[in-house]
């Protein structure tokens, strides 16, 4: 048997172990539950011949060793809570401006960590941007609180390269959504008085800018679910959006006609996928210690599934930062998986996105996401008339970890337009 073809049965193999996995999870729902298995061992089985290719050992001691020290992620504000409407307490972290940057934590010589020319030139960008926004700052009038609002099974972190950039220079908040990264779990959810829905995302961030962002102008920027977050924002609070928002960021994220999306799937498992798969996550979530054996158990294909669907050039990604984007996901319950997957097939706020036409914006996509398309950017900032499209070639849904740069150039441009509109306004009215 040549290498190539033991390559492709361990593939298969490891494919059909995680179907199973699913599928004995699931096995209380049915024929969803032999649907999504199917799906499951479909979209893992290519994934897996790349992963097959280095030694799982070395993987296993590559996961160690960035885990123990890895950069990503590590970066702290001054810590507070906003309470929403149900009582949940809502974790954020607030980065005031003025502030010497904190440098990333990372043990010397670790693996994932930055070294050479390319910290360096990292290190020389960031100053950039940093120059560029203490010059715009620093005029007259109060400089915009940037608030990050995060996506689906991750956490602030997430906008760890972001967080670095702007440290010190403007004051920014992130918090974490319900049941994600330290926030609580949502008291209605637990309690089974209320499914989560985008609109409740978006009542939570307005209780996250009472508490946070009292006054003053803001800038908002969000990723996938957090962009939906902020149309929810404004669709429930358009005076409030009218009064205090300045500009707003939208990146890899939709207005609506999600359960359209292809994930990369044939069209015989697209159908299967949203027609089953609510059901299905349901019952993962009542038997989460099943499934989050199973995640452990076939760790290298959880970690290349999440490749596949994180970057648009997998191959390239940093193993650190591939690593961190594990361990993001990892940290997000299957039950919390299954409590939010339903908002997103009912989400649509394209009217909403008229609260947002008279402010500077970006809209921002990596061509190759597979989760949320490129195209439906290209549809937000259609609707947007100030907005700027940028859509990034090669790159995935997890586009602010894997152009790191690019993005964090062009959040600066969208601060830089949003202090000057905001200047003007302020003029106008004098």
């Amino acid at each position: 048997m040549t290498d190539g073809t033991e390559v492709a049965v361990h593939a298969v193999e490891a494919a059909g172990e995680v179907a199973g996995n699913w599928a004995r999870a699931g096995r209380h729902a049915g024929i969803a539950g032999a649907a999504i298995g199917v799906v499951a061992a479909g979209a893992a089985a290519g994934v897996a011949i790349e992963r097959m290719t280095v030694g799982r050992g070395m993987r296993r001691k590559a996961r160690l060793a960035l885990d123990a020290a890895g950069p990503y992620g590590t970066l702290r504000g001054t810590p507070g809570a906003a309470i929403a409407e149900d009582g949940t307490e809502l974790y954020y972290e607030v980065d005031e401006q003025g502030e010497a940057p904190e440098k990333p934590k990372a043990a010397k010589g670790a693996k994932g960590a930055p070294r050479g020319k390319e910290a360096r030139a990292a290190q020389e960008a960031q100053g950039g941007f940093r120059k560029r926004l203490q010059a715009t700052l620093g005029r007259r009038g109060p400089a915009p609180t940037v608030v990050f609002s995060h996506g689906y099974c991750l956490s602030q972190d997430s906008w760890h390269f972001q967080r670095a950039t702007l440290r010190g220079t403007v004051r920014s908040v992130h918090w974490d959504q319900r049941a994600h990264g330290r926030s609580e779990r949502g008291h209605s959810q637990l309690d089974g008085t209320e499914p989560v829905t985008i609109d409740l995302l978006g009542r939570d961030l307005k209780a996250v800018l009472d508490a946070a962002v009292p006054e003053g102008p803001i800038v908002l920027v969000g990723h996938s679910m957090g962009g939906m977050t902020v149309m929810a924002l404004a669709d429930q609070f358009p005076e409030y959006v009218a009064e205090r928002v300045v500009g707003v960021a939208l990146i890899g994220t939709s207005a609506g006609r999600l359960s359209e999306v292809a994930f990369g799937l044939p069209s015989l498992g697209v159908k299967a996928f949203h027609r089953f798969a609510p059901g299905v996550l349901k019952a993962l979530g009542s038997q989460s210690e099943i499934v989050e054996r199973g995640r452990r158990a076939t760790a290298d294909l959880f970690a290349g599934l999440i490749k596949r669907y994180s970057f648009g050039t997998p191959a390239d990604v940093d193993p650190g930062i591939a690593r961190f984007a594990e361990r993001l996901i990892e940290a997000t319950p299957i039950d919390v998986v299954a409590e939010f997957f339903p908002a997103f097939a009912v989400h649509d706020k394209t009217e909403a996105l008229v609260a947002y036409d008279t402010v500077p914006a970006l809209v921002l996509a990596g061509e190759q996401d597979l989760i949320t398309p490129a195209d439906h950017s290209q549809a937000i900032a259609e609707l947007l008339p100030n907005a700027e499209l940028v859509c990034v070639p090669d790159a995935g849904h997890l586009v602010m970890l894997e152009r790191p740069e690019l993005v964090n150039d062009q959040l600066v441009s969208l601060v830089e337009r949003a202090s000057a509109a905001a200047r003007s306004s302020r003029s106008a009215r004098a």
